[in-house]
């Protein structure tokens, strides 16, 4: 669900900018000579005595973006925690939804610096079956600098609409600036953030040497009570200052911890947040 009113480019389900044909009423204007006289609105003209055109809601489709993170990051967690797999499973569920109601829609695999994969655009049910495919051939690995693969996708793409972007925030340029791109380009930004549970409250303890899963850096860590009570804050810290930056430019953000099934995320807590019916 768009919280603004866009064009589309076909008939669809979705008010538009346009007015058009639909039984929808959206306004009225004075009529004018060359008018078609079938949309005057007689019952008024007979109250006023002053003809009036009776305008009605155009309704097109929506263009919907869904930019998957695929950096090594990602392939982190066990079973159906797992954030990639989980990440998968959404980008299919918010994927079919917009096929359904016969959106436009793009799936994109963000990786490296560049845009590694890309599906559609493509519109209605008949496309299920291979966004599912598409969706199981991708593989998390390599680094994501999310600030140069979203704005080469906010200049690229020719239809902003609705962009929910599905990623741990793991970036070692940052992302402010990539989802400034996004926004400044006109697109409505929902920024699903998914972590593991061990992410949050790590159950680590002693001498450590820690791994950068993606850029191999070795860290030795001494981790006791304390440090993890200080990690705790910090991660939790993190999320709000995301939160507080979407926020303020009118993005959407949604903490995501993949101990919650997806299909809970999607019927309930997106429903709640009015960015799908």
């Amino acid at each position: 669900m768009a919280s603004q009113v866009r064009a589309g480019q076909i008939k669809g389900e979705r008010r538009s900018t346009k007015r058009g044909t639909s039984i929808e009423f959206a306004d009225y204007r004075d009529y004018v000579r060359g008018d078609d006289l079938r949309r005057v609105d007689w019952n008024a003209y007979a109250r006023l005595e002053r003809p009036f055109i009776k305008l009605l809601e155009e309704e097109e489709d929506l263009a919907v973006h869904v930019l998957l993170d695929a950096s090594r990051s990602m392939d982190y967690g066990v079973g159906a925690q797992h954030k990639f797999h989980y990440a998968q499973q959404l980008a299919a569920a918010l994927g079919y939804i917009a096929l359904a109601a016969g959106d436009r829609l793009t799936v994109t695999v963000l990786r490296g610096e560049a845009l590694t994969a890309q599906y559609g655009p493509a519109r209605g049910r008949s496309h299920v079956l291979r966004l599912l495919s598409f969706l199981e051939g991708v593989q998390a690995d390599g680094v994501t600098e999310l600030d140069s693969v979203l704005r080469i996708y906010a200049l690229g793409a020719r239809r902003p609409g609705l962009a929910f972007l599905l990623s741990d925030f793991f970036a070692p340029s940052g992302w402010r600036n990539g989802l400034s791109s996004l926004l400044g380009r006109g697109y409505e930004v929902t920024a699903l953030h998914l972590l593991s549970p061990d992410e949050l409250d790590p159950p680590l303890a002693g001498d450590l040497r820690l791994i950068d899963a993606e850029t191999g850096a070795a860290q030795d860590v001494t981790l006791d009570g304390g440090l993890r009570e200080l990690y705790r804050q910090r991660v939790f810290a993190w999320r709000d200052e995301i939160e507080a930056y979407c926020l303020k430019r009118g993005a959407h953000y949604i903490p995501v911890t993949t101990n919650v099934a997806w299909d809970e995320l999607v019927l309930f807590q997106l429903r709640q947040r009015g960015l799908i019916k």
